[in-house]
């Protein structure tokens, strides 16, 4: 399990669960728990990549998302395992 600390947004951290690159469980600290546990299931069974890639410069407020904060936490996450 990865944790990511997310920076401004209303949601507080991510936690990742990921293997072999494909996306098997992602869940939010925070934040409007419609819009997290909806993106969080779409991204289910996905590649990281893809989801990288979809998600990456979603804006909400701030020059920034949930989505967007989802993005960088997969991008550290694969940092982190090189």
């Amino acid at each position: 399990m990865f944790d990511f600390k997310t920076s401004g947004t209303c949601s507080r951290m991510i936690h990742i669960d990921a293997e072999n690159g494909i996306i098997r469980r992602v869940v939010f600290d925070g934040g409007c728990t419609g819009n997290t546990q909806g993106v969080a299931r779409l991204v289910e069974g996905m590649a990281v990549e893809e989801a990288i890639r979809r998600l990456k410069g979603i804006e909400c407020r701030g020059g920034t998302s949930c989505p967007d904060q989802l993005a960088l936490a997969l991008i550290a996450m694969q940092e982190q395992q090189k």
